[in-house]
């Protein structure tokens, strides 16, 4: 069920799960233009690309998918791979980025309800459990190596330039592949192996 029948039913709790739904988003987006412009290319940035402000970064398609099904993406940040600098590291750290970002954002509210900041039964508490939950699922599915997702362009760093071209093949077909194996539920298994590995690094963090 998508969150659009929450606006009549319970508003309040819509804001509350529309803010860390989409600012999770944006700082993916964000982050892969932020260490792009240090690796050299600055295309993010001259489209505006680098700040937190969501009008540039939503996609209209995606917010809606989001309001219906709860479930949905913003722009891709445009990144010109040809000016990064040392190519293979630049294109894995870009690629990484926002996975990562998604990961320090979960670790941020997990520490913040460890730390018993908030009343259990408020409103932000409610909040960062939304926050970390969201951005350890956004993690684990963004390192599936099947493009568009990030783990097929981390994937692409390590392999030679024959299989990059190769493995780049199936692109024009890839959002299909992606669809059909998540209809399929064969990828919730590589999902679940994820999650546990991040939840596993948050929990070492953590001690």
């Amino acid at each position: 069920m998508g969150l659009l029948f929450l606006f009549f039913k319970d508003p309040l709790l819509l804001l509350i799960l529309l803010f860390p739904l989409i600012y999770s988003i944006i700082i993916h987006e964000a982050a892969h233009g932020l260490v792009a412009y240090a690796f050299g290319d600055d295309t993010a940035k001259r489209y505006g690309r680098l700040t937190l402000n969501p009008l540039p970064h939503l996609d209209g398609m995606g917010l809606l998918l989001l309001l219906l099904i709860g479930f949905g993406w913003a722009k891709p940040v445009p990144v010109d791979y040809s000016k990064l600098k040392n190519f293979r590291v630049g294109l894995i750290c870009v690629s990484l980025a926002g996975c990562l970002a998604n990961f320090l954002l979960a670790l941020g509210a997990l520490l913040l309800m460890k730390k018993h900041i908030f009343d259990t039964q408020s409103v932000f508490y409610m909040m960062l459990y939304i926050l970390a939950k969201v951005n350890i699922i956004l993690c684990a599915f963004n390192l599936i190596p099947i493009p568009p997702l990030d783990g097929s362009k981390i994937l692409m760093g390590f392999l030679s330039v024959r299989a990059q071209v190769m493995f780049m093949r199936i692109e024009p077909y890839s959002l299909f592949i992606l669809a059909a194996l998540l209809f399929l539920g064969i990828l919730r298994p590589v999902i679940d192996i994820f999650q546990t590995v991040i939840l596993r690094l948050v929990g070492i963090i953590l001690r």
